[in-house]
């Protein structure tokens, strides 16, 4: 395994969190206060000072071997504190999160779908000094072959490019695998772009205005960027950011035989090659090439893992590489899974002495007011006051989930009858076609000798 920081690794994506996409951070003030309305989130202020106070302990590095857990019934906002808690801690923390069934699979081991989730959510940051080629394109001017088995097919081969700066100008010539990523980018004159000498790799920073002849839009969907100053050929401090997971995935499949049918290497990464690589990273930290960035692995439904799940868990928080964990359940008392043990949230009572335990409340009326806003302002929905009120009498006496889950339903009954805005018959016929759970029991209980067991 190579002992230098000079290598590629494509990001492995594993279910980072998409759905609080509004969630900008905990809404506290200075003093660490919750303002009720902030940052994404509504109310829970208790729950959102106690979560700050957790991001202080993580950012003075005083949370090794420790964790969180919310509790509270659902739809109280467990998941929102979570993302808001990665939020906080910056931009490029890995967030990763899985819900506690995701463990059993008929394919992998429990443990090794734990550790996946541990290594992705650890971070390191690699700062390298590279030899790049940077400027605006001028001019590209693209030499195309017939392809070797389709004749009729042209593919591009060469490429002619010409990059400014404020202060040079040159005309590079560029291989085939240059050439490709310029044409797959669709990079074209007025395009800031740089390429990694020694990879190859091409990078588009945005597009300028000031090159004479490009094309520009009334809406420019790229970042508008100036032109770059200095010399073309220059040296670039690159800083990105992988998972070790991703770099058990990368050395995996260097080790690996890839046949022309596209197998690739085994479901588990071996523990040999976890080894390396965590040597690989102690080398870089020790070196100052890279620094470690604790990501946050959150686990809903955790009453759902089982006691060698638990354990894994246990040793994993004393681990050198470890990531903030974060853990939620919505359960009391309850029975842990492979034991016949009870215990409250059906969690061993070693871990919980580990955890910092925040509770969350059910939400108050304007509370709910204010949280089904902000959901209909994301989803472009236009609701009249009173179906508004509507949504948070219904919000209040079933769930929070129940009441936002009529949005969309409710928009498209009015779209049907020719309107673009949401009233109480569209949320009233939308609550009849889509039962809460209350409703659904009665429904279970009136029906029940028709239901097969």
């Amino acid at each position: 395994m190579s002992s230098g920081v000079g290598i590629r690794v494509e990001p492995v994506t594993r279910r980072r969190i998409s759905a609080h996409s509004h969630i900008r951070g905990l809404g506290l003030d200075e003093k660490g206060k919750a303002i009720f309305k902030a940052d994404g989130l509504v109310g829970q202020l208790e729950a959102r000072e106690a979560a700050g106070i957790v991001v202080k302990l993580i950012k003075e590095g005083k949370f090794a071997g420790r964790g969180v857990l919310f509790v509270g019934p659902p739809g109280t906002g467990k998941t929102a504190l979570a993302v808001a808690i990665a939020r906080e801690l910056g931009e490029d923390t890995p967030f990763v999160t899985m819900s506690g069934s995701e463990i059993y699979s008929l394919e992998r081991k429990k443990t090794e779908v734990l550790m996946e989730a541990v290594r992705s959510a650890l971070g390191v940051r690699i700062r390298e000094v590279r030899k790049v080629y940077e400027g605006v394109v001028k001019e590209i001017k693209i030499r195309r072959a017939r392809h070797p088995l389709t004749p009729y097919y042209a593919i591009p081969v060469e490429a002619k490019i010409t990059l400014a700066t404020k202060d040079e100008e040159a005309t590079l010539t560029v291989p085939e695998e240059v050439t490709q990523q310029i044409v797959e980018m669709g990079i074209r004159k007025g395009d800031v772009i740089w390429i990694d000498a020694e990879t190859g790799k091409v990078h588009r920073v945005g597009r300028t205005k000031e090159v004479e002849g490009a094309r520009t839009y009334d809406i420019e969907v790229k970042r508008v960027v100036e032109i770059p100053k200095g010399p073309i050929k220059k040296e670039k401090e690159i800083v990105s950011v992988v998972t070790l997971h991703d770099l058990d995935v990368y050395y995996t499949a260097q080790r690996s035989f890839i046949s022309i049918f596209g197998f690739g290497f085994e479901r588990e990464i071996s523990p040999e090659v976890r080894r390396e690589v965590e040597a690989l990273v102690k080398k870089w930290l020790d070196q100052k090439k890279a620094e470690l960035v604790p990501g946050v692995l959150f686990i809903d439904d955790v009453h759902m893992l089982d006691i060698e799940s638990f354990s894994f868990l246990s040793r994993a928080m004393e681990s050198e590489f470890a990531p903030i964990l974060i853990l939620a359940t919505n359960r009391g008392f309850a029975r842990i899974k492979g034991t016949d043990i009870e215990s409250p949230h059906g969690m061993p009572l070693d871990l919980l002495d580990r955890l910092l335990i925040i509770p969350t409340r059910p939400y108050t009326a304007e509370e709910i007011r204010e949280i089904v806003k902000i959901r209909a302002e994301e989803a472009e929905i236009d609701v009249t006051q009173e179906a508004l009120e509507k949504l948070v009498e219904i919000g209040t006496k079933t769930s929070l989930r129940y009441a936002v889950q009529l949005l969309e339903p409710a928009r498209i009954i009015a779209e049907e009858r020719g309107s673009s805005k949401v009233e109480v018959e569209d949320i009233e016929r939308a609550r009849k076609l889509f039962v809460d759970v209350s409703v659904s029991v009665e429904y279970l209980k009136k029906y029940e000798s028709l239901f097969l067991k």
